[in-house]
């Protein structure tokens, strides 16, 4: 081991850093640089380097999402335009500054860096800031873009879904403190594919400490489960325990995929299986297929029969090896201490376990049939499908949520333009009333809420669920009721938009009743206003009961009405009241007969 420049203040996992890159002597060499862990092993060519740091998208809150990556852009833009080849990345767990070329070169970058992260340009705030709103909105969404979001809620890592909504109120000292805070010596792995730690590096930093993952929210009451999305791409995620066998288990699964949907069935042009590692101890096992509309059923249908093979352990013993012999492959590489580096330095970043590649290749030399298995049914039990056709009942899978489980009682605002949607504003939260269920908010569980000077309100859950409030779209949403949203919602939840021009303010349309907002519609959207529902689900048993009774009841009751009438008018008693009272019973019973027969014929599709 070799030390270089220390400072005062130990890393507080120093000797469990130590004893862990302790196993990779002879492959990697590793010293400690100014606090932060170096890992360093050579490469002919030019030198090419990577400062790891355990601050992501997941560690951020809906509100101040966006807040590492503008860090990140920070710290680069001393460095300008320059033919050097360097970038920076923000994940959901780590951000990383890399770079490739001469010695010279990566020092001065590398010191460029961590200068810009001990002293910000925060005049540049507002222009980077905006420099990311236009990156976000010419990025294209790819088909999974929705599946974090339905797994974790607004939060963690399920902000990966959303927009940056912290590049429209981030101020120069929550981004500071960020960069004080997350961006410290004590949370950084450094790697280069050098012989040697070059000279003149200054990468000093504060002390801090060395942040866990952030650790996984649910927004999935029941596993395997579906959603509805669009046409073309079939989505599935799991999430496994970081194994080997779980790597070659995905490695297995996308080639049945292939198999089975491209060369047998001809059905897809792309199949494929990735795994990720997440954190620590999990990772993310991601699978997909694309389709034609008229192929879609079958490719539903293939994709469910292949998992179904895996999981019941039949597994040629062929598609075993060439799995592993993929996964063997690059202990080949030339240089593999070089190639092993941004591996083991992002496994020492997150706590992650250091294996020498003997002890890998003894790991999947042991996997068995019987491995791949048990980590097929792991990824089934756990697993979310997103089907482009009509659902997945027929698999075993629950479709995912909705709508909430409960709503809140408060002040009633009609919408201006579906009779069958009403706003409930109340002191602990807002509920939007739909024919297929509820969409509710609470203050204590807002991830956050967007304004606007017109008084317009976006609200969005901790479990994704939304609710957007147009004062013109809803009758009686006066300032009173707004200021009720205003003073509830913790203010660091609280995100102020720019005004919208008069043309902008959504005003309310004529629309037929049969034309209302369908089921799941209010469910979980991300800001670029992708709906992210589900399916459309069989009406419930006791919804059907209650039309049934209510259509019988309407039927019967004006004849009991006539009766009723009759026996008054014999009588000395006037009927007045009493006749009032059953047209107004037989007015509702009608009407509650009408609705639920237009949420079962929503339902229904």
């Amino acid at each position: 081991m070799t030390t270089s420049d220390t400072t005062a203040t130990e890393q507080p996992a120093a000797d469990t850093t130590d004893a862990a890159l302790t196993a990779l002597d002879g492959l990697i060499d590793h010293a400690t640089v100014q606090g932060i862990p170096t890992l360093y092993a050579p490469r002919p060519g030019e030198i090419t380097a990577g400062l790891f740091f355990r601050v992501g998208r997941a560690d951020e809150t809906l509100a101040t999402a966006g807040l590492t990556h503008l860090v990140e852009h920070l710290a680069l833009h001393r460095l300008g335009l320059s033919d050097l080849h360097y970038n920076g990345a923000t994940a959901n767990a780590y951000t990383l500054f890399h770079v490739t070329g001469s010695e010279d070169e990566v020092v001065t970058y590398l010191n460029s860096v961590c200068a810009a992260l001990r002293d910000l340009p925060l005049a540049r705030l507002e222009t980077e800031k905006e420099i990311l709103r236009t990156e976000a909105a010419g990025r294209a969404n790819g088909p999974n873009s929705r599946m974090p979001l339905w797994r974790y809620g607004a939060q963690g890592y399920g902000l990966s879904s959303y927009d940056e909504l912290g590049t429209h109120s981030l101020t120069a000292d929550q981004v500071r403190h960020w960069a004080e805070t997350r961006f410290t010596r004590d949370n950084a792995v450094l790697w280069l594919t050098s012989d040697r730690v070059p000279e003149g590096l200054d990468l000093t930093l504060p002390a801090g400490h060395r942040f866990p993952a952030p650790a996984p929210t649910s927004a999935l009451p029941v596993t395997p489960a579906y959603i509805l999305g669009d046409d073309g791409h079939l989505v599935f995620t799991s999430v496994l325990r970081r194994s080997t066998a779980a790597a070659v288990f995905a490695e297995v699964l996308g080639r049945a995929l292939f198999k089975d949907l491209r060369q047998q069935g001809g059905y897809s042009y792309s199949a494929e299986a990735d795994y990720t590692p997440r954190d620590a101890d999990f990772a993310t096992l991601t699978a997909y297929a694309d389709a034609l509309p008229q192929k879609q059923d079958a490719v539903v249908g293939g994709f469910v029969d292949a998992f179904a093979r895996l999981r019941a352990g039949r597994v040629e013993q062929a598609e075993l090896d060439s799995a592993r012999g993929k996964l063997l492959k690059p202990y080949d590489t030339p240089d593999l201490g070089a190639a092993m580096l941004p591996s083991y330095a992002l496994s020492l970043l997150l706590g992650h376990r250091l294996q020498t590649p003997e002890q890998h290749r003894a790991e999947l030399q042991a996997v068995t049939v019987a491995d791949l298995r048990e980590v097929a049914r792991e990824a089934w039990d756990g697993g979310l499908l997103q089907v482009p056709t009509r659902g997945a009942d027929w698999a075993g899978l629950a479709p995912a949520p909705q709508y909430s489980a409960t709503g809140v009682s408060g002040t009633l605002h009609p919408s201006l333009e579906d009779e069958d949607v009403t706003l409930v504003i109340a002191d602990t939260g807002v509920t939007l009333s739909l024919p297929g269920g509820l969409v509710t908010v609470r203050y204590d569980a807002c991830a956050a809420m967007t304004t606007r000077p017109d008084g317009a309100r976006q609200l969005t859950g901790l479990d994704g669920f939304r609710v957007t409030i147009e004062p013109t779209l809803y009758g009686n949403v006066t300032p009173e009721r707004i200021a009720v949203l205003d003073a509830a919602v913790p203010a660091a939840a609280v995100v102020p938009l720019p005004a919208r021009t008069e043309e902008q303010i959504p005003q309310p349309r004529e629309r037929k009743a049969s034309e209302a907002q369908r089921p799941g519609s209010g469910r979980k959207k991300t800001d670029a206003g992708r709906k992210a529902a589900g399916s459309r689900q069989k009406p419930a048993r006791n919804e059907t009961v209650l039309f049934v009774v209510a259509t019988v009841l309407a039927a019967v009751w004006p004849v009991l009405c006539v009766v009723l009438l009759v026996e008054a008018a014999r009588g000395a008693h006037s009927a007045g009241f009493p006749g009032f009272g059953a047209f107004l019973l037989e007015y509702w019973l009608i009407r509650t007969a009408r609705r639920l027969y237009r949420v079962r014929q929503r339902e229904h599709g």
